[in-house]
């Protein structure tokens, strides 16, 4: 005899779900617990629909400021289906509540890899990026545990991505494969990578882009799978007027992230300088449709017009 819908894993999770919904938190739990064994007693694998279960449960602790179980059931939420959105947000809340802010940094922060529109991973990094320079100082960066490096085939960033800028996707998906092929960097390589990446910054804060070219081709050396890196490398060739350089950087930040807002704008400048206004006027098109009130490229936009009429 089949189940009872409100003994099957199904009917479970959606009364977990009503439940949730008129705030009855516990409830809630209580009926995912039931779906989790339930689904045990199945006997086939499920990883997703366990992950789900995880999460729910999660979030119903949260809410009830069970914040210690929220991370166990996110945790094992995760390690069923890596690289999860919802959990990770959760368990990033917990850590926050819980006043553990390099954990919760690094949730953020891996979520933000998956997906960079996140409203609640950008508010959440800005907050503990104020409570970690408090508590730790000027170089807190360097006193965080390693954010795990999430793989573009995780990432969500390319759904939106306007179907006229399809090439520089190709471009990332070609990345991809050619970056499979060769050395993997180290987490130790990763740190360093970032390490010298973020004193580069500070030579460009200072206004010394020779000196913090050399600090950003150094962490390329470690780990080229930075877009930032090299859309950042590009600004200080602008700056110095080597324009084919920055181009070749901003193109291989955007294979990297074909949403690189700041790649598309200074390889439009860089193509500008060139008198390659078609392909300028390209790069703005494309930024334009990530962001469209985007002023400094409406003002580029306009003068590139001008130039190619």
């Amino acid at each position: 005899m089949a189940p009872k819908l409100s003994d099957s894993v199904e009917g479970l999770r959606a009364a977990g779900n009503q439940s949730f919904r008129n705030g009855q938190f516990a409830e809630a739990a209580a009926l995912y617990s039931r779906a989790l064994r339930a689904l045990e007693a199945q006997g086939s694998s499920n990883p997703g629909e366990e992950s789900i279960l995880y999460s729910n449960r999660a979030v119903c602790h949260l809410k009830d400021g069970n914040c210690k179980d929220c991370i166990k059931d996110c945790t094992l939420a995760l390690a069923l289906v890596p690289f999860s959105l919802k959990p990770l947000l959760r368990r990033a809340s917990a850590y926050e509540a819980l006043e553990k802010y390099p954990l919760a940094y690094v949730d953020y922060k891996t979520a933000l890899q998956i997906d960079d529109r996140v409203t609640s991973a950008l508010e959440g990094i800005n907050r503990m990026s104020r409570a970690l320079m408090d508590s730790l100082g000027p170089e807190w960066r360097l006193k965080l545990p390693l954010t795990p490096l999430v793989p573009v085939s995780a990432q969500k960033r390319w759904e939106s991505l306007p179907p006229e800028c399809h090439r520089e996707r190709a471009k990332s998906k070609f990345r991809e494969t050619t970056t499979a092929k060769s050395r993997v960097p180290s987490a130790g390589d990763v740190e360093r990578a970032r390490v010298l990446k973020e004193e580069g910054n500070e030579l460009v804060k200072k206004g010394n882009h020779k000196k913090a070219i050399e600090k950003y081709s150094e962490s390329l050396s470690f780990s080229d799978v930075e877009s930032a890196t090299y859309s950042n490398r590009a600004l200080c060739h602008l700056v110095l007027k080597q324009y084919k350089e920055a181009v070749k950087d901003c193109t291989e930040a955007l294979r990297l992230d074909g949403r690189n807002v700041k790649a598309f704008y200074r390889r439009a400048q860089a193509y500008k300088a060139l008198k390659d206004y078609k392909s300028s006027f390209e790069d703005i098109s494309c930024l334009l449709q990530l962001e469209p009130r985007n002023g400094p490229a409406q003002k580029l936009q306009q003068e590139v017009n001008q130039s190619l009429n």
